[in-house]
């Protein structure tokens, strides 16, 4: 199981997340394109990191509301959706090819994320959008019940899916996330986190808000490095999955 992580998102000199830290314990990293958080200075800086400990390289282009940390959702075209997204990981991607490396797989931030995994016209257009850059792109989404569904549109445009899910957030009956606005929607102890973690690398599944188990097959798991414990959590959790694979 590959752990992945959202990284670059300071911005100027406002500090978010603890890359330097959190970078030598994951496999993939989700780095910001500047539309919710980052900036040119620490899009390089979070590519070079990625680098020195050999972690895949993703985007994680969104919405574009800095203000809003890319966690409001936006009534936006089809054609300037693909736009956006296209703008961000070509950004990233000319910060990579500057150093010698290169953009392996897009994963939407937040607001846009979260939409798409529920309006599929929302998804087909990321699809697009990702596929026009360059068809070896692998594009992140959510392991929600309707992963043939999801499977089939990507297919239509030849992309490759890595399905996530999270090691921190409480997940409704429906597969999805529980909203933050709501009590309890991201676990607090290391024990309920690892406890989700095995759930997921050996059962395929996770416990929902209501004690029921629900079926997630992934491909990587999403641990978060802005956290109080962020750092100690990372280093359990890669400790935890190592230890199982």
């Amino acid at each position: 199981m590959k752990l992945n992580c959202d990284m670059g998102e300071a911005f100027g000199a406002w500090a978010m997340g603890m890359d330097e830290q959190i970078m030598p314990y994951v496999d993939q990293a989700n780095i910001a394109c500047g539309f919710h958080a980052s900036d040119p200075l620490t899009m390089s800086k979070t590519v070079a990191l990625a680098k020195q400990y050999n972690v895949t390289i993703g985007a994680h282009p969104a919405y574009p509301d800095l203000v809003g940390f890319g966690r409001r959702n936006m009534d936006i075209a089809p054609s300037e959706l693909k736009a956006l997204i296209q703008y961000q990981v070509g950004a990233l991607q000319g910060i990579c090819q500057a150093q010698k490396t290169k953009v392996s797989y897009v994963k939407p931030h937040g607001a846009l994320y979260n939409t798409m995994m529920t309006d599929f016209t929302v998804l087909e257009t990321v699809i697009q959008a990702v596929s026009e850059i360059d068809p070896s792109l692998i594009l992140m989404v959510m392991a929600v019940p309707e992963k043939d569904q999801v499977t089939a549109l990507a297919s239509k445009y030849g992309v490759t899916l890595w399905f996530e899910a999270f090691s921190d957030r409480l997940y409704t009956d429906e597969g999805r996330l529980t909203p933050r606005k709501q009590a309890n929607a991201v676990h607090q102890s290391f024990e309920r986190i690892e406890q989700q973690v095995e759930e997921l690398s050996l059962k395929g599944g996770l416990t929902t808000a209501s004690g029921q188990h629900l079926s997630v097959h992934a491909d990587t798991i999403c641990v978060h490095g802005d956290g109080l414990h962020a750092v100690e959590a990372v280093k359990r959790i890669r400790t935890l999955v190592d230890g199982l694979g």
